[in-house]
């Protein structure tokens, strides 16, 4: 049974509108008009029927859903949940709503909190930027979890910088990339994001401008919203963001950088361009947040230093994570910068969390201990490699005469350019409903929305093709109605 709403709200009431939408429901509810499984019309329906702008709409289904009047599910749109008396009793309630208004934290854009919502119901992950299921190294992980539960004694709390022989390991590792550091210099953290929310709540001053790319995974994030960071895009060239149009400020200003394998576009900074940056940072004193997550998956050739490796005066805090080269869920990341800055932080996250997982720590431990670690990532690369072949060969068969991409020398994506006649968002909406999901680039930044990011990490290769097919079939749908 489909609802069908006759109603028009009373503009002269003080009570809102959206409770007044929330009113309504819950008295036909009630009386038994809509039964439960009944299905509601979509948000963007009941907004045209009712006139009434879709925020308000949402705010309506939102107190219906917190209350369990309402439920919902992926392609299954919004139903009746339940009619009983201790559901249906609507006292005054609670504004939360001012106090949700009132809080920090902005909502995620409506993209992102779909992608959330749905990415682990969706039959083909056409963009989501982990590992593969069928790529995890299931023998590695259970051998170290096996060493890590041999020689627990117990799970307290760790040190504050967290657990030594895990700090340890990494700057033994990061010496492999010319970056020469001690167990002191680091700092693990609950993965790259609480890196970054660290660093906003810790270091940077009320409207601190970050340079950042035109495009860029720190803008589909909020973490810097708590001081109210000033965003600032720095054009690029073949050889990586241009450095030099960063203008001169007594204000306080930071850069951040993926220089390789770039979230989303896949660009790598060149040598030249790297050493450069470093020596006008270091005449400048400028900060850099340098973002690694990708950085041991290369599929050709090794890339370049990291920045990390040519600071001769710690300009750079560099974060690195296991998400992306193992396992997302174990929720580990390190901060390496200067001992005062890494004691701040550490302090600071110990008011926050008391420490990352100490069994993951422990198991990580075991892992990059195990000489099958790095035996893994050569494998890793080259099915990557693959994956990506393959991606860039379907894309030309499906999608050759209808958009333009980028072919990434390492990382998960693939930055893929429509018409400026196809809406991606529209795109994005259509794929979902078949359970195709989509990354669009405006997520990445306001330039960006005739793009999308594509990974050939994650979907295996006759999901991937199934998934580009019926893309392609979208896009001509759309094209063929104008």
């Amino acid at each position: 049974m489909v609802i069908e709403l006759n109603w028009q709200p009373d503009l002269t009431s003080k009570t809102p509108v959206y409770q007044q939408l929330v009113n309504i429901c819950v008295q036909h509810i009630q009386a038994g008009d809509w039964p439960i499984g009944a299905q509601l019309p979509s948000q963007r329906q009941l907004a045209t029927q009712l006139s009434l702008n879709r925020s308000t709409i949402s705010k309506a289904m939102t107190v219906l859903l917190d209350d369990g009047v309402l439920t919902t599910a992926f392609g299954g749109g919004t139903r009746v949940a339940s009619n009983s008396w201790s559901t249906m009793v609507h006292q005054t309630p609670v504004d939360w709503q001012h106090y949700i208004d009132a809080g920090e934290f902005v909502a995620n854009q409506r993209t992102i909190q779909t992608i959330n919502e749905i990415e682990t119901q969706a039959k083909i992950r056409l963009s989501t930027g982990e590992i593969g299921p069928d790529l995890f190294p299931k023998a590695l992980m259970q051998r170290a979890m096996r060493a890590a539960t041999d020689n627990l004694t117990n799970l307290n709390y760790l040190a504050p910088q967290g657990y030594l022989p895990l700090r340890q390991v990494l700057a033994k590792r990061l010496a492999s990339w010319g970056i020469e550091t001690t167990a002191e210099n680091v700092l693990i953290t609950s993965g790259s994001l609480q890196s970054l929310q660290l660093v906003a709540v810790s270091l940077l001053a009320q409207a601190a401008t970050v340079y950042t790319t035109p495009v860029s995974y720190l803008k589909s994030l909020r973490v810097l919203q708590s001081v109210q960071a000033q965003f600032k895009s720095l054009p690029t060239d073949g050889e990586g963001l241009q450095y030099w149009h960063i203008a001169p400020s007594t204000h306080q200003r930071l850069l951040y950088v993926i220089p390789t394998f770039d979230n989303p576009t896949g660009q790598v900074m060149s040598q030249q361009r790297r050493i450069d940056l470093m020596k006008y940072a270091q005449e400048r004193q400028l900060p850099i947040i340098e973002d690694s997550a990708y950085q041991d998956l290369w599929l050709e050739q090794r890339p370049p230093q990291p920045l990390k490796a040519l600071d001769q005066a710690g300009n750079v805090l560099y974060l690195g994570t296991i998400s992306k080269s193992l396992a997302p869920g174990m929720r580990i990341g390190w901060i390496v910068g200067p001992q005062p800055i890494i004691k701040r932080l550490a302090d600071v996250k110990m008011q926050t969390d008391y420490g990352a997982s100490s069994l993951s720590q422990l198991v990580l431990t075991s892992v990059l201990n195990d000489p099958a670690y790095d035996q893994y990532l050569m494998h890793f690369r080259t099915q990557l490699k693959r994956r990506r072949d393959h991606a860039l060969m379907v894309l030309t068969q499906e999608l050759g005469t209808l958009a333009s991409w980028t072919t990434p020398a390492g990382g998960f994506y693939i930055w893929l350019t429509l018409p400026d006649t196809v809406s991606v968002q529209r795109l994005f909406d259509s794929a979902a409903e078949q359970g195709i999901l989509l990354n669009p680039g405006s997520v990445y930044g306001h330039g960006a929305s005739h793009q999308i990011r594509l990974s050939y990490a994650y979907a295996d290769e006759a999901s991937f093709s199934f998934g580009i097919k019926q893309l392609a079939k979208l896009i001509q749908a759309q094209l063929s109605k104008q």
